[in-house]
């Protein structure tokens, strides 16, 4: 399980936790998000994350 990281404000995507209160389960990795995923603090999309 890897963990990505919004290059804007720092919040990190960890694949292994998932983000339950979005629906999104625990396990689902980064490229299998949906096209419309957003950082939690910051709400930039997919595109400014990078690989930790």
């Amino acid at each position: 399980m890897s963990k990505y990281v919004c290059t804007v404000c720092g919040w990190v995507y960890d694949e292994e936790h998932g983000l339950p209160n979005k629906g999104i389960v625990a396990g689902t990795k980064f490229e299998d998000l949906p096209d419309g995923f957003e950082c939690e603090l910051c709400g930039v999309g997919k595109e400014n994350f990078t690989e930790e």
